[in-house]
């Protein structure tokens, strides 16, 4: 495809979106700017650091200067936390130039593979599973787990976008909660909302904005907010995050145990109440993502992402378009069957591995305790909330996606 082209393509992409404002999936994005990854793969990046994500479970003794085992292990999972950012924000934009569009996970959709963790035996092995679970919403359900350790991350990630003059603005739903077995800990974590700038000129890329919330059922909150860079002014992915001894305290900027500032693609620094004393908290350059292993593609399933859209990923790679319009309509076209033919017969997908809760009937978890504590439904969020989207008056408020691990264990099939 010429420049010429691209810029026709891309010029024309934008005038169907001036408007748009809801499902993201139902958006045809030029070939040229579509990713070779399906959207259901990205539930990797919250386990990319192995290392980081088991932390917690080592920190047993207070710190040399008195500090609490519960803040030491709450600053582990603030650093994991971060540590996932670049993964699953910005390395994508810089393997590939410019952010590109990952491909829709069809219905059923599933991702798997491992991180075996070979050099750490203490770790021992951590699997992903990731799951769609709905196409419209889009929703993709996932979970990491390390049985050695007893320790879990489970979550659910559904997108909404609006578009502004030059950017596009995605709102995200859903929230992760991660589990330590061995602790007796639970952290609840809520996903910031983030928009994509550089439309205008055809070299998209990802900012996060807002805020995000990491509550601990030892009562200590987390407060992450993101700011980016301006057109004036301001560091390209900055954050600072302030931790309290609880909700209560979080009006007052003034009572934070810790405050860690810095980029979240880069170096971030860390200092303690009001000292002006600070520490390097994390370097996003100095540790390796550890990528997970995936089973070959001639072993995969059908229904296993990097299977199912060979022919289209190929095609992406190749730059070969009229193949991507090709392949992608032929699965997508598929699946329209498939859906068509459940209508018909007054069926449904049976979800593999997830199950979506009712907790409108009063459900009372660990989420709904961590949710208490931080008291997310009184807070202006558009993720993590028991409420949900409060613009969308057919939104299924208080449901939410949780992994059934007895489901895993009856079948593995879908083997890692």
């Amino acid at each position: 495809m010429s420049s010429y082209a691209k810029s026709s393509s891309w010029t024309s992409f934008l005038k169907s979106i001036t408007s748009f404002n809801g499902d993201l999936s139902t958006l045809t994005a030029p070939p040229f700017i579509l990713s070779p990854t399906s959207l259901s793969e990205y539930s990797q990046y919250w386990g990319e650091h192995p290392d980081l994500f088991l932390g917690p479970n080592f920190i047993t003794e207070p710190g040399a200067d008195g500090t609490s085992v519960e803040e030491l292990r709450m600053l582990a999972v603030v650093r994991w936390f971060i540590s996932t950012l670049k993964s699953q924000y910005c390395s994508r934009n810089e393997a590939m130039g410019t952010e590109k569009k990952p491909l829709n996970p069809f219905l059923g959709e599933l991702f798997v593979g491992k991180w075996e963790n070979k050099e750490n035996p203490g770790f021992g092995e951590t699997i992903l599973l990731s799951e769609q679970v709905s196409h419209h919403p889009p929703v993709t359900a996932y979970t990491i787990f390390n049985d050695k350790n007893k320790t879990t991350l489970q979550g659910y990630n559904q997108v909404k976008a609006s578009i502004s003059t030059a950017s596009l603005s995605v709102k995200q739903f859903g929230h992760a909660l991660l589990e330590f077995g061995n602790l007796g800990e639970q952290y609840l974590i809520t996903l910031p909302p983030l928009h994509i700038e550089g439309m205008l000129v055809a070299s998209p890329f990802v900012e996060l904005e807002g805020r995000s919330y990491i509550q601990g059922s030892n009562g200590l909150l987390c407060v992450v907010e993101f700011t980016g860079r301006g057109y004036f002014s301001g560091k390209k992915n900055a954050f600072k995050a302030r931790i309290f001894q609880n909700s209560s305290h979080a009006a007052d900027k003034e009572k934070a145990l810790y405050t860690i500032k810095g980029q979240w693609s880069g170096v971030s620094t860390i200092n303690k109440g009001k000292s002006k004393s600070e520490d390097l908290f994390y370097d996003a350059s100095k540790l390796k993502a550890e990528h997970l292993r995936v089973k070959p593609i001639d072993q995969q399933s059908p229904l296993e992402s990097r299977k199912a859209w060979e022919k289209v990923a190929l095609a992406v790679q190749g730059g070969d378009f009229n193949q991507i319009h090709e392949e992608k309509s032929a699965l997508e076209n598929a699946q329209r069957e498939l859906r068509k033919q459940e209508l018909a017969e007054g069926s449904k997908w049976n979800r593999r591995w997830f199950v979506d809760e009712d907790y409108s009937s009063g459900i009372s978890d660990a989420f709904t305790k961590l949710a208490e504590k931080c008291q997310l439904s009184n807070r202006n969020v558009p993720s993590g909330t028991l409420t949900g989207d409060k613009d969308d008056k057919k939104a299924t408020t208080a449901m939410h996606w949780r992994f059934k691990r007895n489901l895993w264990d009856e079948e593995k099939e879908v083997a890692v």
